[in-house]
Protein backbone atom coordinates (compact mmCIF):
# COMPACT_ATOMS: atom_id res chain seq x y z
CA UNK A 1 0.00 0.00 0.00
CA UNK A 2 1.30 3.45 -0.96
CA UNK A 3 2.40 5.75 1.79
CA UNK A 4 -0.22 8.52 1.81
CA UNK A 5 2.33 10.96 3.17
CA UNK A 6 4.18 10.64 -0.16
CA UNK A 7 1.17 11.86 -2.17
CA UNK A 8 2.11 15.28 -3.60
CA UNK A 9 0.49 18.32 -2.04
CA UNK A 10 -0.87 19.38 -5.43
CA UNK A 11 -2.96 16.18 -5.64
CA UNK A 12 -4.56 16.56 -2.20
CA UNK A 13 -7.82 18.24 -1.25
CA UNK A 14 -6.97 21.60 0.37
CA UNK A 15 -9.18 22.49 3.35
CA UNK A 16 -8.85 26.04 4.63
CA UNK A 17 -10.04 27.18 8.08
CA UNK A 18 -11.00 30.87 8.27
CA UNK A 19 -12.57 33.27 10.75
CA UNK A 20 -12.04 36.06 13.29
CA UNK A 21 -9.35 35.99 15.95
CA UNK A 22 -10.38 33.94 18.99
CA UNK A 23 -13.28 32.29 17.16
CA UNK A 24 -11.51 29.01 17.88
CA UNK A 25 -10.11 28.20 14.43
CA UNK A 26 -6.99 26.54 15.76
CA UNK A 27 -8.95 24.58 18.38
CA UNK A 28 -11.32 23.25 15.71
CA UNK A 29 -8.37 22.40 13.43
CA UNK A 30 -6.78 20.39 16.26
CA UNK A 31 -10.08 18.65 17.01
CA UNK A 32 -10.67 17.76 13.34
CA UNK A 33 -7.14 16.48 12.76
CA UNK A 34 -6.75 14.81 16.14
CA UNK A 35 -3.35 16.52 16.42
CA UNK A 36 -1.90 19.64 18.04
CA UNK A 37 -1.37 21.06 14.58
CA UNK A 38 -2.04 24.67 15.55
CA UNK A 39 -1.02 26.66 18.63
CA UNK A 40 -4.03 27.45 20.81
CA UNK A 41 -4.13 30.51 23.06
CA UNK A 42 -6.63 32.98 24.50
CA UNK A 43 -4.40 35.76 23.14
CA UNK A 44 -5.77 37.26 19.95
CA UNK A 45 -3.66 36.79 16.83
CA UNK A 46 -1.72 33.71 17.96
CA UNK A 47 -1.79 32.38 14.39
CA UNK A 48 0.38 34.91 12.53
CA UNK A 49 0.89 33.02 9.25
CA UNK A 50 -1.04 30.29 7.48
CA UNK A 51 -0.09 26.91 8.99
CA UNK A 52 -0.22 24.11 6.44
CA UNK A 53 0.07 20.35 6.92
CA UNK A 54 -0.38 17.41 4.57
CA UNK A 55 -2.06 14.44 6.22
CA UNK A 56 -4.71 11.76 5.85
CA UNK A 57 -8.12 12.78 7.13
CA UNK A 58 -10.81 10.13 7.25
CA UNK A 59 -13.27 9.79 5.60
CA UNK A 60 -11.77 12.10 2.94
CA UNK A 61 -8.30 10.65 2.43
CA UNK A 62 -5.10 12.63 1.68
CA UNK A 63 -5.63 16.34 2.38
CA UNK A 64 -3.81 19.57 3.16
CA UNK A 65 -5.15 21.37 6.25
CA UNK A 66 -4.56 25.14 6.37
CA UNK A 67 -5.10 27.20 9.54
CA UNK A 68 -5.15 30.94 8.76
CA UNK A 69 -4.65 34.18 10.72
CA UNK A 70 -7.76 36.04 11.87
CA UNK A 71 -9.54 38.03 9.18
CA UNK A 72 -9.96 40.90 11.68
CA UNK A 73 -6.24 41.27 12.44
CA UNK A 74 -5.14 44.88 13.02
CA UNK A 75 -2.24 47.21 12.24
CA UNK A 76 0.31 47.13 9.46
CA UNK A 77 1.42 43.57 10.21
CA UNK A 78 -2.21 42.56 10.64
CA UNK A 79 -3.03 43.84 7.16
CA UNK A 80 -0.25 41.65 5.73
CA UNK A 81 -1.62 38.65 7.62
CA UNK A 82 -5.12 39.30 6.28
CA UNK A 83 -3.67 39.50 2.77
CA UNK A 84 -2.01 36.10 3.26
CA UNK A 85 -5.29 34.71 4.55
CA UNK A 86 -7.10 35.86 1.41
CA UNK A 87 -4.33 34.37 -0.75
CA UNK A 88 -5.06 30.97 0.80
CA UNK A 89 -8.53 31.12 -0.78
CA UNK A 90 -6.91 30.76 -4.19
CA UNK A 91 -5.79 27.20 -3.41
CA UNK A 92 -8.65 26.11 -1.14
CA UNK A 93 -11.00 23.34 -2.30
CA UNK A 94 -13.28 23.53 0.76
CA UNK A 95 -13.52 26.53 3.11
CA UNK A 96 -14.49 26.12 6.76
CA UNK A 97 -15.61 29.35 8.44
CA UNK A 98 -15.33 29.22 12.24
CA UNK A 99 -17.81 31.52 14.00
CA UNK A 100 -17.85 32.20 17.73
CA UNK A 101 -21.23 30.80 18.79
CA UNK A 102 -21.61 33.45 21.48
CA UNK A 103 -21.27 36.28 18.94
CA UNK A 104 -22.88 34.76 15.86
CA UNK A 105 -21.98 35.89 12.35
CA UNK A 106 -20.16 39.22 12.45
CA UNK A 107 -19.43 41.63 9.55
CA UNK A 108 -15.96 40.09 9.05
CA UNK A 109 -17.54 36.63 8.77
CA UNK A 110 -20.01 38.00 6.25
CA UNK A 111 -17.11 39.40 4.22
CA UNK A 112 -15.52 35.95 4.10
CA UNK A 113 -18.80 34.35 3.02
CA UNK A 114 -19.01 36.85 0.17
CA UNK A 115 -15.46 35.96 -0.88
CA UNK A 116 -16.31 32.24 -0.80
CA UNK A 117 -19.31 32.83 -3.01
CA UNK A 118 -17.44 35.12 -5.40
CA UNK A 119 -14.87 32.38 -5.92
CA UNK A 120 -17.63 29.72 -6.14
CA UNK A 121 -15.94 27.93 -3.28
CA UNK A 122 -17.91 25.31 -1.32
CA UNK A 123 -17.98 26.29 2.34
CA UNK A 124 -19.26 25.30 5.76
CA UNK A 125 -20.13 27.69 8.60
CA UNK A 126 -19.11 26.14 11.92
CA UNK A 127 -20.64 27.65 15.07
CA UNK A 128 -17.91 26.84 17.60
CA UNK A 129 -18.21 26.83 21.41
CA UNK A 130 -21.64 25.21 21.32
CA UNK A 131 -20.99 24.12 24.90
CA UNK A 132 -21.27 27.78 25.93
CA UNK A 133 -24.32 28.92 23.98
CA UNK A 134 -27.74 27.78 22.79
CA UNK A 135 -27.37 27.95 19.01
CA UNK A 136 -30.81 26.90 17.86
CA UNK A 137 -32.14 30.40 17.37
CA UNK A 138 -28.92 31.75 15.80
CA UNK A 139 -28.67 28.91 13.28
CA UNK A 140 -32.33 29.07 12.35
CA UNK A 141 -31.98 32.81 11.73
CA UNK A 142 -29.09 32.34 9.31
CA UNK A 143 -31.28 30.84 6.59
CA UNK A 144 -28.97 31.98 3.78
CA UNK A 145 -26.30 29.47 4.87
CA UNK A 146 -26.75 26.07 3.28
CA UNK A 147 -24.05 24.11 5.08
CA UNK A 148 -23.81 24.82 8.80
CA UNK A 149 -23.11 22.92 11.96
CA UNK A 150 -22.68 23.59 15.69
CA UNK A 151 -19.58 22.07 17.29
CA UNK A 152 -17.52 22.25 20.43
CA UNK A 153 -13.78 21.96 20.00
CA UNK A 154 -13.59 21.48 23.78
CA UNK A 155 -16.04 18.57 24.15
CA UNK A 156 -15.60 17.30 20.54
CA UNK A 157 -19.36 17.55 20.00
CA UNK A 158 -20.21 17.10 16.28
CA UNK A 159 -16.55 17.05 15.21
CA UNK A 160 -17.05 13.72 13.44
CA UNK A 161 -20.16 15.12 11.73
CA UNK A 162 -18.11 18.13 10.60
CA UNK A 163 -15.54 15.84 9.00
CA UNK A 164 -18.33 13.98 7.22
CA UNK A 165 -19.70 17.30 5.94
CA UNK A 166 -16.26 18.36 4.67
CA UNK A 167 -15.94 15.01 2.93
CA UNK A 168 -19.21 15.48 1.05
CA UNK A 169 -18.04 18.85 -0.28
CA UNK A 170 -14.47 17.78 -1.07
CA UNK A 171 -15.11 16.52 -4.58
CA UNK A 172 -12.06 17.01 -6.79
CA UNK A 173 -12.64 17.98 -10.39
CA UNK A 174 -11.67 15.29 -12.86
CA UNK A 175 -8.84 16.16 -15.27
CA UNK A 176 -9.98 17.27 -18.71
CA UNK A 177 -7.87 14.62 -20.49
CA UNK A 178 -5.53 11.76 -19.61
CA UNK A 179 -1.84 12.58 -19.70
CA UNK A 180 -0.98 10.18 -22.50
CA UNK A 181 -3.30 7.18 -22.26
CA UNK A 182 -5.55 8.17 -25.20
CA UNK A 183 -2.52 8.69 -27.48
CA UNK A 184 -1.02 5.21 -27.15
CA UNK A 185 -2.05 1.56 -27.36
CA UNK A 186 -0.98 -1.62 -25.59
CA UNK A 187 2.48 -2.66 -26.72
CA UNK A 188 3.52 0.78 -28.00
CA UNK A 189 6.98 2.07 -27.19
CA UNK A 190 7.14 5.57 -25.67
CA UNK A 191 10.53 7.22 -25.25
CA UNK A 192 10.86 9.76 -22.43
CA UNK A 193 13.85 12.10 -22.61
CA UNK A 194 14.82 13.37 -19.16
CA UNK A 195 17.94 15.47 -18.59
CA UNK A 196 19.83 14.74 -15.39
CA UNK A 197 21.75 17.94 -14.71
CA UNK A 198 22.56 20.26 -11.81
CA UNK A 199 18.98 21.53 -11.67
CA UNK A 200 17.43 18.04 -11.51
CA UNK A 201 16.28 16.83 -8.06
CA UNK A 202 18.70 14.41 -6.45
CA UNK A 203 17.67 10.77 -6.42
CA UNK A 204 14.24 11.15 -8.02
CA UNK A 205 12.23 12.22 -11.04
CA UNK A 206 9.94 15.23 -10.89
CA UNK A 207 6.22 14.66 -10.49
CA UNK A 208 5.09 15.05 -14.17
CA UNK A 209 7.71 12.52 -15.25
CA UNK A 210 6.61 10.04 -12.58
CA UNK A 211 2.94 10.43 -13.47
CA UNK A 212 3.57 10.02 -17.20
CA UNK A 213 5.59 6.83 -16.72
CA UNK A 214 2.87 5.43 -14.44
CA UNK A 215 0.14 6.11 -17.03
CA UNK A 216 2.21 4.53 -19.82
CA UNK A 217 2.67 1.39 -17.74
CA UNK A 218 -1.02 1.29 -16.80
CA UNK A 219 -1.85 1.42 -20.54
CA UNK A 220 0.18 -1.71 -21.21
CA UNK A 221 2.73 0.26 -23.23
CA UNK A 222 6.50 0.28 -22.75
CA UNK A 223 8.27 3.32 -21.26
CA UNK A 224 11.87 3.78 -22.38
CA UNK A 225 13.71 6.48 -20.42
CA UNK A 226 16.98 8.13 -21.43
CA UNK A 227 18.91 11.38 -21.29
CA UNK A 228 19.21 13.64 -24.38
CA UNK A 229 22.78 12.50 -25.01
CA UNK A 230 21.62 8.87 -25.26
CA UNK A 231 18.52 9.47 -27.42
CA UNK A 232 20.07 8.75 -30.82
CA UNK A 233 21.56 5.47 -29.61
CA UNK A 234 18.32 4.57 -27.84
CA UNK A 235 16.19 5.08 -30.96
CA UNK A 236 18.62 3.04 -33.05
CA UNK A 237 18.55 0.18 -30.54
CA UNK A 238 14.76 -0.23 -30.32
CA UNK A 239 13.20 -3.22 -32.06
CA UNK A 240 10.40 -1.06 -33.48
CA UNK A 241 9.64 2.60 -34.07
CA UNK A 242 8.29 4.33 -30.95
CA UNK A 243 4.77 5.72 -31.10
CA UNK A 244 5.80 8.88 -29.28
CA UNK A 245 8.82 10.74 -27.92
CA UNK A 246 8.21 12.97 -24.88
CA UNK A 247 10.91 15.38 -23.84
CA UNK A 248 11.70 17.75 -21.01
CA UNK A 249 11.20 21.27 -22.34
CA UNK A 250 14.75 22.53 -21.95
CA UNK A 251 16.05 19.72 -24.22
CA UNK A 252 13.42 20.41 -26.91
CA UNK A 253 15.81 21.70 -29.59
CA UNK A 254 18.34 18.91 -29.15
CA UNK A 255 15.68 16.19 -29.05
CA UNK A 256 13.85 17.54 -32.11
CA UNK A 257 17.02 17.29 -34.20
CA UNK A 258 17.57 13.65 -33.21
CA UNK A 259 13.94 12.48 -33.56
CA UNK A 260 12.95 11.45 -37.11
CA UNK A 261 10.04 13.42 -38.60
CA UNK A 262 7.86 10.29 -38.86
CA UNK A 263 7.87 9.91 -35.05
CA UNK A 264 5.47 12.08 -33.04
CA UNK A 265 7.27 14.41 -30.65
CA UNK A 266 5.83 16.41 -27.76
CA UNK A 267 6.78 17.51 -24.24
CA UNK A 268 5.70 17.00 -20.66
CA UNK A 269 4.61 20.67 -20.56
CA UNK A 270 2.29 20.25 -23.54
CA UNK A 271 0.81 17.00 -22.23
CA UNK A 272 0.12 18.48 -18.81
CA UNK A 273 -1.34 21.70 -20.20
CA UNK A 274 -3.85 19.56 -22.09
CA UNK A 275 -4.36 17.31 -19.05
CA UNK A 276 -5.36 20.36 -16.98
CA UNK A 277 -7.49 21.91 -19.73
CA UNK A 278 -5.38 24.97 -20.58
CA UNK A 279 -3.39 23.96 -23.67
CA UNK A 280 -5.31 26.28 -26.01
CA UNK A 281 -4.79 29.26 -23.70
CA UNK A 282 -1.07 28.45 -23.34
CA UNK A 283 -0.53 28.16 -27.11
CA UNK A 284 -2.27 31.48 -27.74
CA UNK A 285 -0.17 32.97 -24.94
CA UNK A 286 3.08 31.81 -26.55
CA UNK A 287 2.13 33.33 -29.90
CA UNK A 288 1.75 36.69 -28.13
CA UNK A 289 5.56 36.91 -27.90
CA UNK A 290 5.37 38.35 -31.41
CA UNK A 291 3.68 41.49 -30.03
CA UNK A 292 6.36 42.37 -27.44
CA UNK A 293 7.97 45.79 -27.78
CA UNK A 294 11.00 47.53 -26.29
CA UNK A 295 10.41 48.28 -22.61
CA UNK A 296 7.67 45.66 -22.12
CA UNK A 297 7.69 43.69 -18.87
CA UNK A 298 7.52 39.89 -18.79
CA UNK A 299 6.65 38.02 -15.58
CA UNK A 300 8.27 34.60 -15.17
CA UNK A 301 6.51 32.74 -12.38
CA UNK A 302 7.17 29.44 -10.62
CA UNK A 303 4.75 27.61 -8.37
CA UNK A 304 7.44 26.11 -6.17
CA UNK A 305 10.34 27.60 -4.25
CA UNK A 306 13.76 26.06 -4.72
CA UNK A 307 17.40 26.99 -4.49
CA UNK A 308 18.41 28.88 -7.65
CA UNK A 309 21.41 27.34 -9.39
CA UNK A 310 23.66 28.44 -12.19
CA UNK A 311 21.76 27.97 -15.44
CA UNK A 312 18.37 28.06 -13.73
CA UNK A 313 15.69 27.72 -16.39
CA UNK A 314 13.31 30.32 -14.94
CA UNK A 315 15.70 33.13 -14.07
CA UNK A 316 18.47 32.60 -16.61
CA UNK A 317 17.65 30.40 -19.61
CA UNK A 318 14.14 31.61 -20.37
CA UNK A 319 14.93 35.34 -20.20
CA UNK A 320 17.95 34.79 -22.46
CA UNK A 321 15.94 32.78 -25.01
CA UNK A 322 13.09 35.31 -25.03
CA UNK A 323 15.48 38.26 -25.33
CA UNK A 324 17.38 36.60 -28.16
CA UNK A 325 14.20 35.64 -30.05
CA UNK A 326 12.48 39.03 -29.82
CA UNK A 327 15.60 41.21 -30.20
CA UNK A 328 13.77 43.64 -27.88
CA UNK A 329 14.93 45.33 -24.68
CA UNK A 330 12.60 43.68 -22.18
CA UNK A 331 12.22 43.94 -18.42
CA UNK A 332 11.88 40.64 -16.58
CA UNK A 333 10.22 40.13 -13.19
CA UNK A 334 10.12 36.89 -11.22
CA UNK A 335 7.78 35.31 -8.68
CA UNK A 336 7.80 31.95 -6.94
CA UNK A 337 5.74 29.98 -4.47
CA UNK A 338 2.60 31.75 -3.28
CA UNK A 339 3.78 35.21 -4.35
CA UNK A 340 1.80 35.51 -7.58
CA UNK A 341 0.72 39.17 -8.00
CA UNK A 342 -2.98 39.99 -7.88
CA UNK A 343 -2.54 42.84 -10.36
CA UNK A 344 -0.69 41.69 -13.49
CA UNK A 345 -1.67 44.57 -15.75
CA UNK A 346 1.87 45.99 -15.69
CA UNK A 347 3.10 42.91 -17.60
CA UNK A 348 2.78 42.29 -21.33
CA UNK A 349 3.12 38.53 -20.92
CA UNK A 350 3.31 35.86 -18.21
CA UNK A 351 5.38 32.70 -18.60
CA UNK A 352 4.50 30.22 -15.85
CA UNK A 353 6.01 26.88 -14.90
CA UNK A 354 3.91 23.76 -15.38
CA UNK A 355 2.52 24.15 -11.86
CA UNK A 356 3.16 20.55 -10.80
CA UNK A 357 3.56 21.65 -7.16
CA UNK A 358 0.37 23.75 -7.17
CA UNK A 359 -3.06 22.26 -6.75
CA UNK A 360 -5.52 22.64 -9.62
CA UNK A 361 -7.47 25.33 -7.79
CA UNK A 362 -4.52 27.71 -7.51
CA UNK A 363 -3.26 27.08 -11.04
CA UNK A 364 -6.71 27.85 -12.45
CA UNK A 365 -6.88 31.01 -10.36
CA UNK A 366 -3.60 32.28 -11.84
CA UNK A 367 -4.66 31.50 -15.39
CA UNK A 368 -8.09 33.06 -14.92
CA UNK A 369 -6.55 36.11 -13.27
CA UNK A 370 -4.38 36.65 -16.35
CA UNK A 371 -7.32 36.15 -18.69
CA UNK A 372 -9.56 38.54 -16.73
CA UNK A 373 -6.86 41.21 -16.95
CA UNK A 374 -6.29 40.39 -20.65
CA UNK A 375 -2.64 39.40 -20.18
CA UNK A 376 -1.36 36.48 -22.33
CA UNK A 377 -0.12 33.54 -20.24
CA UNK A 378 1.77 30.47 -21.36
CA UNK A 379 4.03 27.86 -19.75
CA UNK A 380 7.76 27.21 -19.88
CA UNK A 381 7.67 24.26 -22.25
CA UNK A 382 5.29 25.75 -24.78
CA UNK A 383 7.25 29.01 -24.86
CA UNK A 384 10.54 27.14 -25.33
CA UNK A 385 9.07 25.06 -28.16
CA UNK A 386 7.72 28.18 -29.87
CA UNK A 387 11.00 30.09 -29.58
CA UNK A 388 12.93 27.14 -31.05
CA UNK A 389 10.49 26.77 -33.94
CA UNK A 390 9.27 23.31 -32.98
CA UNK A 391 5.90 24.00 -31.35
CA UNK A 392 4.04 23.24 -34.57
CA UNK A 393 5.68 19.84 -34.78
CA UNK A 394 5.03 19.22 -31.08
CA UNK A 395 1.31 19.87 -31.55
CA UNK A 396 0.79 17.47 -34.47
CA UNK A 397 -0.47 14.99 -31.92
CA UNK A 398 -3.26 17.53 -31.16
CA UNK A 399 -4.53 18.85 -34.57
CA UNK A 400 -7.38 20.82 -32.95
CA UNK A 401 -4.79 22.94 -31.10
CA UNK A 402 -2.22 23.10 -33.90
CA UNK A 403 -4.55 25.39 -35.89
CA UNK A 404 -3.83 28.29 -33.53
CA UNK A 405 -0.30 28.51 -34.96
CA UNK A 406 -1.46 28.99 -38.56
Amino acid sequence: MANLNQIPSGNRVHIGFFGKRNAGKSSVVNAVTGQNLAIVSDTKGTTTDPVQKAMELLPIGPVVIIDTPGIDDEGELGALRVKRTKQVLNKTDVAVLIVDAQLGIMPEDQELIQLFEQKQLPYIVVYNKSDLADLTEKMEKDTFIQNKIAVSALTKENIYELKEMIGRLAVKEKPHFPIVQDLIERGDFVVLVIPIDAAAPKGRLILPQQQTIREILESGAVAVVCQPTELKETLAGLSKKPKLVITDSQAFGQVSQMTPDDILLTSFSILFARHKGNLEQAVKGAVAIETLKDGDAVLISEGCTHHRQCGDIGTEKLPAWIQNYTKKKLNFAFSSGTEFPEDVTSYSMIVHCGGCMLNEKEMKYRQQSAMDQQIPITNYGIMIAYIHGILKRSLKVFPDIEKYLL
